[in-house]
């Protein structure tokens, strides 16, 4: 880290030396139906973590749901990802360089 004082300006400058490209991004996305499950793996497969809501298609229709997390837990496998639910409302995807720890 360096930090510069600019003599024009009562300011500091911090440089962390962190470079965008190497970042991860985590998305939270919302699953309201069947449809969404393909915008949702889309941003599984460029390397996003994503935090996806369930709760209103759970109360809308279970059937869709489950067919919708078969669709999702199908590909995260295909592509050596992640899956887990997390309380009644949320599941969290990762690729293939993250696993969600779950204990020992």
């Amino acid at each position: 880290m360096v930090l510069k004082k600019s003599k024009e300006e009562d300011y500091l400058e911090i440089e962390t030396g962190f470079e965008e490209e190497g970042k991860i991004n985590v998305r939270i996305e919302n699953l309201k139906s069947y449809s969404d499950t393909d915008r949702i793996l889309q941003f599984l497969r460029e390397g996003n973590i994503l935090f996806v809501r369930i709760k209103e298609l759970r109360e809308k229709d279970i059937n869709e749901l489950k067919k919708a997390i078969e669709k999702i837990k199908k590909t995260c496998s295909a592509m050596d990802g992640d899956l887990a639910g997390v309380d009644e409302d949320f599941l969290v995807i990762t690729p293939k360089f993250s696993r969600i720890y779950r204990g020992k």
